[in-house]
């Protein structure tokens, strides 16, 4: 058994779900592991990791409109509000998500379903950069 650690950067712009399925499928198929195990994480309080629909864009949509209603902003029971009113919200946001994502690799490539893709979710309004650490064991 081997290990690989990298890191991917991505800037978002606003809110919502960026597709880092890309990154991550090339990053990890570079490394030429047969066999091994893919943990992405990321390093944010305010945004998390998904696996979801890549097929329809619609889906994306609506788990931005569910999550809107699920953790509204402007709450009058949030008490941290220094960092504006998206901050308390993306907290609870990233607190109901994940951190951290495991890909298996197999025969040298992810597996990951046919209409599945790695989102990066950012749940604040602003642009930020995030960084998501790669760890790949295999052999």
């Amino acid at each position: 058994m081997d290990q690989k650690m990298s890191e991917i950067i991505v800037r978002t712009d606003k809110k919502g779900l960026y597709d880092i399925t890309r990154s991550c499928v090339d990053w990890a198929e570079s490394q030429k592991y047969s066999t091994g195990l893919l943990t992405l994480f990321v390093a944010h309080t305010s945004a998390s990791l998904l696996i979801q629909e890549n097929a329809d864009p619609d889906v994306l949509g609506d788990m931005e409109r569910f999550f809107s209603k699920l953790v509204p902003e402007n709450d009058p029971d949030y008490r941290h509000t220094a960092e504006g009113p998206d901050d308390m919200p993306a907290h609870i946001r990233s607190a109901l998500t994940q951190s951290q994502l495991s890909i298996p690799l197999k025969e040298g490539r992810l597996v990951l379903g046919i209409w599945q893709g790695i989102y990066l979710y950012e749940h604040r309004a602003a642009p930020h950069t995030r960084k998501i650490h790669t760890h790949l064991i295999g052999a």
